[in-house]
């Protein structure tokens, strides 16, 4: 299956920013010089992939986030040096690619600093094609596959705890997810309807 990967010609030059909204917020894993609160407009966060490899198997999937159509999602954009651009960049495909259900695109985010620029950020958005393309699941149904997920990079549940708690370090809300973090916790009220927060908006 070919990679789905950016060209080399429309990788930014110079420095390179990546677009993390998932296990990159907390562990990216690579050397960068800057990190800043990010938001991308017309994808949003979802549990949306089902996991063969990082936290899950073929024969007991667990689930992770892709960037879905529609929405907008709050991240964490990283600056990584032009000298290390390649590096990174290899070590990306390696980390996010090992079953080509992510398409590797470059998107426009908007920085959550004083100067509020735009840059293009090197960014992995879900393949709806790709036979790991989960759609939108219930929370009930995502309680279970994120339960019973274990890969190489460890258990599930991990994964979403952590994720919701880079994303209230950087002081908002992933209604979805948090009412998952509340339902993995055991609490037995977290059945509500969503919080106010971000999401898909199509």
């Amino acid at each position: 299956m070919p990679a789905k990967i950016v060209p080399e010609a429309e990788l930014s030059k110079g420095d390179l920013w990546v677009f993390g909204y998932g296990s990159l917020m907390w562990r990216p894993g690579f050397d960068f010089i800057e990190q800043v609160p990010a938001r991308l407009i017309g994808e949003h966060r979802a549990l949306c992939v089902y996991s063969f490899d990082h936290r899950g198997t073929p024969e007991k999937p667990g689930l992770v986030l892709g960037l879905d159509r529609g929405g907008a999602c709050r991240g964490v954009a990283f600056r990584v040096a032009a000298k290390a651009r390649g590096d990174v960049v290899d070590y990306l495909r390696s980390r996010e690619q090992t079953t080509h259900v992510y398409r590797e695109v470059m998107r426009s985010v908007w920085l959550e600093n004083d100067a509020r620029e735009r840059v293009s950020a090197l960014a992995y958005v879900v393949d709806r094609g790709h036979v790991q393309y989960a759609g939108r699941l219930s929370l009930t149904e995502q309680l279970r596959f994120v339960q019973q997920g274990h890969g190489r990079s460890g258990n599930n549940r991990d994964y979403v705890l952590a994720t919701v708690e880079s994303i209230e370090a950087q002081g908002f809300r992933d209604a979805q997810l948090h009412q998952l973090a509340a339902m993995l916790h055991g609490d037995a009220h977290s059945l509500h309807p969503p919080l106010e927060g971000e999401g898909r908006r199509d």
